[in-house]
């Protein structure tokens, strides 16, 4: 792997030249990215002739310019270690007047923040909103460690010891076969009704969600058919199988044809719930009257699946409201025969379509459900495959 490790200024960063031996001795290779301030606490030297990298500590050095865009395309991650409290803040603003906080605006990799910071710092409400801001943008939080502070107290906020980081690196990168040998179909993305060959009936879905389950469900080892409506989106994981629609009759016609041959479905599509009765042949001309289109039902496929479902199958639903939430999701989790519904609610800010992140919660139950924090949708798409494992 191609790691970035880049360092702040705080006394946590002698651990950084551990943190770089270990890397560079299981094989990978480290580009070190330095403050200014963390040059006070450990030498470049000492880095470099462990990375054997040159160390980057300025965006601009001997009349040259070290490139952060290339950086951030070159790493495969990116790991903060230490992080200050005010390289967190910088980061969660996107202030980017030095090279560690330039580049992570520039990186596409998963990125890793280690903090370290006194106990009343680590307590402080802008630290808990940084850190909260950083999850959102999909930033890994290592935990930090409890135990003597720099200033004498006893407390958290000691930065995780070298092990542990290079432990969550390598779980995150490692294969995950939870779901080996089993075929999962996902919906994902809206549907488009046609009135006419130019016109159509449509909702604002990205398709993101349920492209992010898609791909998290091949990560975790599964044979996964993904059914999608119209969208720009493409999967780029080998596992998964992609099956373009666009009206809900054809998503219908494909999810029952495919279903008895899988274990599992979990239909985030935003499938449209009403069609035009009759579709024009030709495109409809504006006049001086109302127009007045009559609209029939679409087939639910999740209900149809529900019917459909074996003893050794599983369906996930989702349900998106915008007013008595749970008991609508609870009613539709027994309607459709689901083992599990994810509820989202359209009052929850940065949640619900054209978003990157996503407020969700699972509800098993009227009496069992968990409420998720804001996330990205990546991460959100890890929690609902993880309860889906755990059905198995």
């Amino acid at each position: 792997m191609k790691i970035i490790l880049a360092i702040s200024g705080s006394i946590a960063a002698y651990k950084s030249a551990f943190l770089t031996r270990l890397w560079v001795k299981n094989g990978h290779e480290v580009q070190i990215l330095m403050t200014d301030s963390a040059r006070q606490f450990i030498t470049p030297l000492t880095l470099s002739t462990l990375s054997k990298l040159p160390v980057i500590s300025e965006i601009i050095s001997e009349n040259a310019w070290n490139n952060h865009v290339e950086l951030g395309l070159w790493a495969d991650a990116m790991v903060v270690a230490p992080a200050t409290a005010t390289t967190l803040a910088k980061m969660a603003t996107g202030i980017a007047d030095n090279i560690v906080t330039a580049t992570y605006l520039s990186a596409r990799c998963p990125v890793f923040v280690a903090p370290a910071m006194d106990l009343d710092m680590w307590t402080h409400g802008s630290t808990r909103r940084n850190l909260d801001l950083l999850r959102g943008d999909g930033c890994m939080i290592i935990p930090v460690g409890h135990g003597e502070l720099a200033s004498g107290l006893v407390g958290n906020g000691r930065m995780a010891e070298p092990e542990d980081i290079v432990r969550c690196v390598e779980v995150f990168f490692a294969p995950k076969k939870d779901l080996l040998n089993k075929k999962i179909l996902v919906t994902a993305g809206p549907t488009y009704e046609a009135l006419d060959p130019v016109r159509f009936i449509g909702n604002r879905s990205s398709g993101k969600m349920g492209f992010a389950i898609a791909e998290e469900l091949a990560e975790c080892g599964a044979e996964v058919t993904l059914i999608s409506g119209p969208t720009k989106l493409t999967a780029t994981h080998p596992s998964v199988k992609t099956l373009k629609v666009e009206s809900a009759q054809q998503m219908f016609e494909l999810a029952t044809a495919e279903f008895p041959t899988h274990d599992a479905a979990i239909l985030a599509a935003a499938v449209a719930d009403y069609r035009p009765k009759e579709v024009s042949d030709v495109k409809i001309k504006k006049k001086e009257a109302n127009l007045t289109i009559e609209l029939e039902k679409t087939p639910d496929i999740a209900a149809h699946l529900g019917t459909m479902k074996q003893a050794h199958q599983r369906i996930v639903g989702f349900a998106l409201e915008t007013n008595d939430e749970f008991s609508n999701a609870v009613s539709k989790l027994k309607r459709k025969n689901f083992d599990f519904i994810v509820l989202n609610s359209m009052r929850d800010a940065g949640a619900g379509f054209n978003s990157d992140t996503n407020k969700i919660s699972i509800i098993f139950d009227e009496h069992t459900f968990k409420v998720f924090d804001l996330k990205n949708k990546g991460d959100v798409a890890k929690d609902i495959v993880e309860e889906l494992i755990k059905l198995y």
